[in-house]
């Protein structure tokens, strides 16, 4: 028996896609040197505990670790073990080792391959024995090794892409120059699991609203139950100016598209293998949306879908009510953002109406400048004005329970309880009633906006916002005729998750 160690052998950094065609990438790929060709037949064993690459092929074992990531998301895997059959029991329980499973039940002091397979992999249930049939094609392109390939499973057919070499510049460079670089670094055992549906798999959702953009990023696991890893906002205010022009300005689109980007790469590197990006309100009414898709796909790789009113409302109440337990009676979601508000109706497991209207934080916060500390008479106004384009709200009956989304629900929330830390979990939940809501009013009215970036509670970049945000809630409360309502922390972006990649 033969065994390779790690130090004989230098780690690389490689980059992967997955896809039914790689465009011009290929063709570039043929004009240079090669192809090598090669055909073989091997074993994959994957671990629901372990992202290593251990496969069997021609006779040997081969155990890669990954070793490291990097910020622009290329991977560094090292060769850790390459050693022929029968294994000794040291190295099948270092193959153990780095699948992430014990190896206690080693009972031989060597193991054949169907030994291995009968004993100890297949009785784990985090362990998966799948056979691959490959056909590689291998070039060097631009200084580094790189292949296009196909594999076979049973459970179907995925081709492939890679570019790999000791130098990160270099896997970068070609990527780049292959005209991939907006494409999700996906590694074989990943992706072997999720051709055969075994493990967990992480997606992503950027909401981009009028205000503020959204990253949700969460892991579906074999069990089909969701993990969320990030979740997160960054205020950019899109809509500024958009009032009065109909149009995305140039600084707001720059900094909502750096955002977009920013939250695509951030995705990417928590091993998203998907990105579902939707816009709200502001880009609805923008004259120059088409403009603003262009540069986001240009610049984060990503398709921006504009959705409607309806649909931003359905999400939020879809949302809402897998949050928030059983409905008791008739119930009312709203999720009030930077350009507009959504209603939906509803009672039970049954969704009666939904609509939208322009009625939106960053909007009210323009028009009667309630960034920084307002008299009277101007908060007057503003409230005057909010109720005017609530009017749709007008001569409805006064809902069983009132569940309130988004950013200024969530920030209200936060302030009462005074967190210094933001916390998802107790602002889910949050129970807000008028005389609350009332002193946070007068609170945010008589402090500008730099006096309330130091209330415990409220996020830094919701200061200039906040106060119309109050102003919409109170008079939604007057509107349906409640005096309280509940605080949803969940928002479209947990409902889009679900049904984009759920299945």
């Amino acid at each position: 028996m033969t065994t390779r160690r790690a130090h004989e052998i230098v780690p690389r950094w490689e980059w992967r896609t997955f896809g039914e065609s790689f465009g011009d990438a290929e063709s570039r790929l043929r004009a240079g040197s090669g192809p090598e060709i090669e055909v073989s037949d091997e074993l994959y064993v994957l671990s629901l505990e372990s992202a290593a690459s251990v496969k069997v092929r021609g006779g040997s074992m081969d155990v890669k670790r990954l070793e490291a990531v990097s910020e622009d998301g290329l991977e560094r895997w090292r060769p850790v073990l390459k050693a022929v059959f029968p294994l000794s029991a040291a190295d099948a329980g270092a193959v153990l080792d780095t699948l992430g499973v014990a190896a206690s039940a080693l009972a031989r002091d060597e193991y054949t391959l169907d030994e291995l397979l009968d004993e100890v992999v297949r009785p784990d249930p985090a362990l998966h024995a799948i056979d691959v049939h490959k056909r590689r094609e291998r070039f060097t392109f631009a200084g580094c090794m790189a292949e296009l390939s196909q594999f076979r499973t049973e459970a179907g057919a995925r081709r492939t892409i890679a570019i790999e070499s000791e130098d990160p510049a270099r896997v970068l460079a070609a990527v780049s120059e292959l005209g991939l670089k907006s494409r999700t670094n996906v590694n074989v055992p990943r992706a072997l699991k999720a051709l055969v549906g075994i493990g967990a798999q992480r997606y992503a959702v950027i909401d981009i609203g009028t205000n503020s953009v959204k990253l949700l990023v969460a892991e579906r696991r074999a069990d089909g139950e969701w993990q969320t890893l990030a979740d997160r906002a960054e205020v950019t205010r899109l809509g500024e100016g958009l009032d009065e022009t109909g149009r995305i300005a140039d600084e707001p689109m720059a900094r909502t598209i750096a955002a977009i980007s920013a939250m695509a790469d951030e995705a990417r590197g928590d091993g998203a293998v998907a990105i579902a990006a939707v816009g709200t309100a502001g880009l609805r009414l923008a004259a120059n949306r088409e403009e603003f898709a262009a540069a986001a796909h240009d610049r984060a790789g990503i398709d921006v879908e504009v959705i409607s009113g309806e649909e931003e409302g359905r999400l939020a109440y879809a949302a809402a009510t897998s949050g928030l337990g059983d409905a008791v009676g008739s119930r009312v979601v709203f999720d009030t953002g930077g350009g507009s508000s959504q209603f939906t109706f509803g009672g039970d497991d049954r969704v009666d109406e939904r609509f939208s209207v322009n009625v939106g934080a960053a909007r009210f916060t323009e028009r009667f400048g309630l960034g920084g500390i307002v008299d009277d008479d101007t908060l007057a106004a503003a409230r005057e004005a909010i109720a005017a384009d609530l009017a749709p709200l007008d001569g409805r009956e006064s809902p069983d329970a009132l569940v309130g989304m988004g950013g200024a629900n969530t920030n209200l929330a936060a302030v009462k309880l005074q967190l210094a830390t933001y916390d998802a979990n107790a602002v889910h939940g949050t129970v807000l009633d008028t005389v609350e809501i009332e002193r946070q009013i007068e609170l945010y009215r008589t402090h500008d906006a730099e006096q309330r970036r130091g209330i415990d509670g409220l996020q830094p970049n919701r200061a200039e916002v906040i106060l119309a945000g109050a102003c919409i809630v109170r008079t939604v409360l007057a509107k349906l005729g409640r005096d309280s309502l509940t605080v949803s922390d969940r928002g479209l972006r947990h409902a889009l998750i679900v049904e984009r990649f759920g299945g």
